[in-house]
Protein backbone atom coordinates (compact mmCIF):
# COMPACT_ATOMS: atom_id res chain seq x y z
CA UNK A 1 0.00 0.00 0.00
CA UNK A 2 3.07 2.27 0.69
CA UNK A 3 4.51 1.34 -2.61
CA UNK A 4 1.27 2.55 -4.31
CA UNK A 5 0.15 5.54 -2.06
CA UNK A 6 3.46 7.15 -1.31
CA UNK A 7 2.25 7.32 2.51
CA UNK A 8 0.72 4.76 5.06
CA UNK A 9 -3.17 4.69 4.95
CA UNK A 10 -3.43 6.33 8.21
CA UNK A 11 -2.00 9.21 6.74
CA UNK A 12 -3.68 9.17 3.22
CA UNK A 13 -6.88 8.70 4.96
CA UNK A 14 -6.27 11.81 7.02
CA UNK A 15 -4.23 14.24 4.50
CA UNK A 16 -6.09 13.11 1.22
CA UNK A 17 -9.57 11.92 2.16
CA UNK A 18 -10.47 14.53 5.45
CA UNK A 19 -7.90 17.62 4.76
CA UNK A 20 -7.83 18.21 1.00
CA UNK A 21 -10.92 15.95 0.77
CA UNK A 22 -12.86 19.17 2.72
CA UNK A 23 -11.11 21.68 0.47
CA UNK A 24 -12.34 19.90 -2.34
CA UNK A 25 -16.48 19.69 -0.97
CA UNK A 26 -15.83 23.57 -0.34
CA UNK A 27 -14.41 24.04 -4.09
CA UNK A 28 -17.78 22.29 -5.51
CA UNK A 29 -20.13 23.84 -3.68
CA UNK A 30 -18.58 27.54 -4.40
CA UNK A 31 -18.55 26.23 -8.01
CA UNK A 32 -22.35 25.35 -8.49
CA UNK A 33 -23.30 27.84 -6.12
CA UNK A 34 -21.76 30.48 -8.44
CA UNK A 35 -23.42 28.46 -11.55
CA UNK A 36 -19.79 28.22 -12.88
CA UNK A 37 -19.64 25.16 -15.12
CA UNK A 38 -18.68 21.81 -13.87
CA UNK A 39 -15.49 21.57 -15.67
CA UNK A 40 -13.80 23.74 -13.48
CA UNK A 41 -13.77 21.60 -10.80
CA UNK A 42 -11.75 19.03 -12.28
CA UNK A 43 -8.91 21.59 -13.18
CA UNK A 44 -8.87 22.65 -9.14
CA UNK A 45 -9.02 19.30 -8.21
CA UNK A 46 -5.93 18.92 -9.88
CA UNK A 47 -4.17 21.53 -8.19
CA UNK A 48 -5.50 20.57 -4.79
CA UNK A 49 -3.87 16.94 -5.82
CA UNK A 50 -0.82 19.22 -5.90
CA UNK A 51 -1.13 20.74 -3.09
CA UNK A 52 -1.87 17.10 -1.48
CA UNK A 53 1.36 15.75 -2.62
CA UNK A 54 3.05 18.57 -1.00
CA UNK A 55 1.54 17.89 1.93
CA UNK A 56 2.11 14.69 2.32
CA UNK A 57 6.06 15.11 1.43
CA UNK A 58 6.92 17.95 3.87
CA UNK A 59 4.83 17.06 6.74
CA UNK A 60 4.50 13.18 6.56
CA UNK A 61 7.80 12.18 4.65
CA UNK A 62 5.94 10.51 1.72
CA UNK A 63 7.19 10.61 -1.83
CA UNK A 64 6.44 14.11 -3.66
CA UNK A 65 7.05 12.65 -7.07
CA UNK A 66 4.62 9.13 -6.91
CA UNK A 67 2.70 9.13 -10.40
CA UNK A 68 0.46 6.63 -9.13
CA UNK A 69 0.17 8.68 -5.72
CA UNK A 70 -0.98 11.63 -7.31
CA UNK A 71 -3.29 9.91 -9.88
CA UNK A 72 -4.84 8.48 -6.67
CA UNK A 73 -5.21 11.58 -4.60
CA UNK A 74 -6.49 13.41 -7.32
CA UNK A 75 -9.25 10.58 -8.33
CA UNK A 76 -10.76 11.05 -4.83
CA UNK A 77 -10.54 14.67 -4.33
CA UNK A 78 -12.01 14.89 -7.87
CA UNK A 79 -14.81 12.95 -6.89
CA UNK A 80 -15.39 15.04 -3.82
CA UNK A 81 -15.36 17.86 -5.66
CA UNK A 82 -17.96 16.57 -8.55
CA UNK A 83 -19.89 15.22 -5.78
CA UNK A 84 -20.45 18.44 -4.10
CA UNK A 85 -21.00 20.18 -7.41
CA UNK A 86 -24.20 18.13 -8.01
CA UNK A 87 -25.18 18.04 -4.56
CA UNK A 88 -25.40 21.67 -4.52
CA UNK A 89 -26.73 22.18 -8.33
CA UNK A 90 -29.58 19.80 -7.36
CA UNK A 91 -30.77 22.63 -4.21
CA UNK A 92 -30.20 25.08 -5.84
CA UNK A 93 -32.13 24.37 -9.29
CA UNK A 94 -34.76 23.31 -6.77
CA UNK A 95 -34.83 26.38 -4.40
CA UNK A 96 -34.54 28.80 -7.40
CA UNK A 97 -37.13 27.17 -9.43
CA UNK A 98 -39.73 25.59 -7.39
CA UNK A 99 -42.36 25.90 -10.28
CA UNK A 100 -40.08 24.30 -12.64
CA UNK A 101 -38.59 21.48 -10.80
CA UNK A 102 -38.85 19.11 -7.58
CA UNK A 103 -36.19 16.85 -5.77
CA UNK A 104 -35.25 13.59 -7.44
CA UNK A 105 -32.95 12.50 -4.73
CA UNK A 106 -29.83 13.96 -3.58
CA UNK A 107 -28.31 14.73 -6.45
CA UNK A 108 -31.45 15.58 -8.73
CA UNK A 109 -34.37 16.97 -10.44
CA UNK A 110 -36.78 16.17 -12.45
CA UNK A 111 -39.43 18.82 -14.09
CA UNK A 112 -42.76 19.11 -11.61
CA UNK A 113 -45.37 17.43 -13.52
CA UNK A 114 -48.62 19.50 -14.48
CA UNK A 115 -51.32 18.26 -12.08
Amino acid sequence: MIDLLGTSLPVFIAVTVVLTGGAAFMTGHALSANWRPAWQAVGYSCLLGLADRFIIFSLFGGELLLLSGYVIDTAIIMAIALLSYRLTRARSMVAQYPWLYERAGPFGWRERSAG
